[in-house]
């Protein structure tokens, strides 16, 4: 598993995340991020679609403890260093084309 859940706090900031953005945004290896995020939507904190052939991960309004669960999270994020909060907060439009150069 992944030491914290840099994962989940990006998806709260940025209101919605795909497992490759954040694995390439922390530097972490595709498969514990999507064990991390399938195991939160499993959990009932996280609900998922599909957008063409990437999948969104959101926070499912339905969870009980959403409000709490974010403001926890918000906290959090205040004792990331700057550069870090930086990258959670960071907002792509969509995935980047296969083959694009970074």
């Amino acid at each position: 598993g992944l030491k914290d859940d840099r994962v989940v706090c990006g998806i709260a900031a940025r209101g919605q995340g795909y497992a490759r953005e954040s694995g390439r945004c922390f530097a972490i290896d595709l498969a514990p991020v999507q064990r991390q995020l399938e195991g939160r939507e499993n959990g009932g904190i996280l609900a998922s679609r599909l957008a063409g052939r990437t999948r969104l991960y959101a926070f499912d309004p339905r969870y009980p403890l959403l409000d709490e669960l974010k403001a926890v999270l918000a906290k959090a994020m205040t004792f990331y260093p700057p550069e870090e909060q930086e990258r959670l907060l960071m907002v792509r439009q969509r995935p980047r084309r296969a083959g694009k150069p970074l």
